[in-house]
């Protein structure tokens, strides 16, 4: 799989999220703030000076210095901290966070904030990614993100105070770079990357995609990979962790949303994306969106009357 793959962009596009800032500022003394306990997925961008992230159940301490960001993907137990021990991290208090000070020789300045991801394929997606990530600034394979880097750097720099809204957009875009990093790179990574590597199984991936209202069965699936019924359910589920039947629901919901958005009708959608019965549509969809097809419909034309991308 390459990064001009259609796969990579498509599972991309279908990370649905929301981005939002938790606080910027600046940190000094003795100190250790934590996010662990929100049930949120968080990130921490280190725009001055350095700090040592500790993680429970993990023995070495990872030090992060100016450039460095990590994106923490599981509400776990951890703590930013001054302090390089554990032990003396742990009993450093929480303070307020001060305004960001360029011309600090000490203390460490942050931009800290939230993904908010949604049902469905975002879930699965960020379910087959690490438990945390951490983008170094020195990585070679990261040029496109350090770029995204300097422009946050740059903003915490605007005198009298960055601006939330442009760094909410340039941290969503820098997680995006990352997670293409990885979903290229990092051959570890399960769900639909893992099948995304083998070249049988991507071209049935994206058969799926460019076809989702085509009758798929299992017989016709295992068909496009060369391997027989039994030995492609048997790979598939080994791969991706999930059965040929729920993939195929995943992607048809996802083009199902993308109507939505063209503010397509729950008859024509249902259609459209391979169902005959609009029953059959509305349990299917509202098993991966959590919403009836009307209702997302509705939220889907409100956004855009609002002028909401």
């Amino acid at each position: 799989m390459n990064s001009s793959s259609a796969l990579v962009d498509w599972l991309l596009d279908s990370l649905e999220l929301n981005t939002s800032l938790f606080h910027v500022g600046r940190y000094c003394g003795d100190w250790h703030a934590s996010t662990h306990g929100l049930a949120q997925a968080s990130f921490h961008l280190i725009v001055q000076g350095h700090c040592w992230l500790h993680i429970d159940g993990e023995p070495t301490p990872q030090a992060l210095n100016n450039g460095d960001a990590v994106f923490l993907l599981r509400d776990f137990e951890f703590r930013l901290s001054g302090e390089a021990s554990a032990a003396a991290a742990q009993e450093c208090p929480r303070r307020p966070m001060q305004p960001l000070d360029s011309s600090a020789t000490n203390g460490v300045g942050l931009v800290c904030g939230f993904f908010h991801f949604q049902s469905g394929l975002s879930a699965m997606i960020v379910d087959t990614l690490p438990a945390w990530i951490i983008l170094r600034a020195g990585d070679p394979s990261l040029t496109a993100a350090r770029h995204l880097f300097e422009l946050i750097l740059r903003e915490c720099e605007r005198i009298p105070a960055p601006s939330s809204a442009l760094l909410e957009r340039l941290c969503h875009l820098l997680f995006l770079y990352v997670l293409r990093q990885q979903v290229i790179d990092n051959s570890d990574l399960g769900g639909l990357a893992a099948l995304g590597r083998q070249p049988a199984f991507a071209n049935l991936l994206e058969q799926l995609i460019a076809r989702p209202a085509e009758p798929w069965s299992l017989e016709s699936m295992a068909a496009c990979t060369g391997l027989s019924r039994s030995a492609f359910f048997k790979r598939f589920t080994e791969l991706c962790g999930q059965s040929p039947g729920q993939v195929l629901m995943l992607v048809r919901m996802r083009h199902a949303c993308q109507l939505f958005k063209q503010d397509q009708t729950v008859a024509a959608v249902s259609l459209a994306v391979g169902y005959q019965s609009v029953a059959a549509f509305t349990r299917a969809f509202r098993k991966i969106s959590g919403q009836q097809p009307g209702a997302y419909r509705k939220g889907q034309y409100q956004k855009s009357r609002a002028g909401h991308p």
